[in-house]
């Protein structure tokens, strides 16, 4: 009679056996290498949408303060040939530069203020919220200055010198004169939000080098 056959013990598993690839990107479930980051496009767009409601909003504040805060232009009615002339009593003054540099100022405020809430609020960046905050703060700047204009002075200054009187000095219309400055708002938030983001925000995963082991050596050969 023969000897009944017997399979072979295993063999030791070799380094090259042992090694096992490392989960496709994306791949879920605990411990895993890779994990999908961050919401999805919808909630990214309507969290956008939110974004910039809210930013264009504080543009009411910004009126208010623009309007509060600018200096005064000083203008003089008078009577010549029987016909009324309005001109700037103070013709070295700055003031008209005064009330765009605090437009600007203040835009830049507001953007470093709605920046740094938006990036403590999401703690992340991304297409959708930059886009967010710069449509947002131009919307905010251009409410503010039309607010800004409907809070200060009239806008008919002819009738307003007629009002006042001749050789009275009136304050003039808020006028903008430098429209750069309604960039000020989205510049200053999209500048800062970018500086918090590569600061603080999260740090990509590194991928392993390639043929690496499950623990991140490469297998012997």
């Amino acid at each position: 009679m023969t000897a009944p056959l017997t399979p072979p013990p295993p063999s030791d598993p070799s380094p090259h056996q042992a090694w096992q690839a490392p989960p496709p990107y994306g791949a879920g479930g605990p411990g895993s290498l890779y994990e999908q980051d961050g919401p999805g496009m919808k909630t990214e767009l309507r969290e956008a949408a939110v974004i910039t409601v809210a930013v264009a909003l504080g543009g009411l504040l910004l009126g208010v303060l623009w309007w509060w805060l600018a200096p005064h232009v000083p203008l003089v009615g008078d009577v010549v040939e029987k016909r009324w002339i309005v001109y700037v009593k103070d013709t070295e003054g700055e003031q008209a530069v005064g009330v765009d540099g605090t437009f600007a100022l203040l835009g830049l405020a507001f953007g470093v203020v709605s920046a740094v809430v938006v990036f403590l609020l999401r703690r992340r960046g991304g297409v959708p919220l930059v886009v967010a905050l710069g449509v947002g703060g131009l919307l905010g700047s251009l409410l503010a200055w039309r607010v800004g204009v409907w809070l200060g002075p009239a806008q008919d200054v002819l009738a307003h010198a007629k009002s006042v009187g001749k050789g009275v000095t009136f304050s003039a219309p808020l006028k903008l004169g430098a429209k750069g400055a309604l960039l000020a708002w989205s510049l200053g938030a999209l500048l800062v939000h970018l500086g918090l983001t590569g600061l603080f925000g999260p740090r990509d995963p590194e991928l392993p080098a390639y043929g690496a082991g499950p623990y991140g050596a490469k297998p012997s050969a």
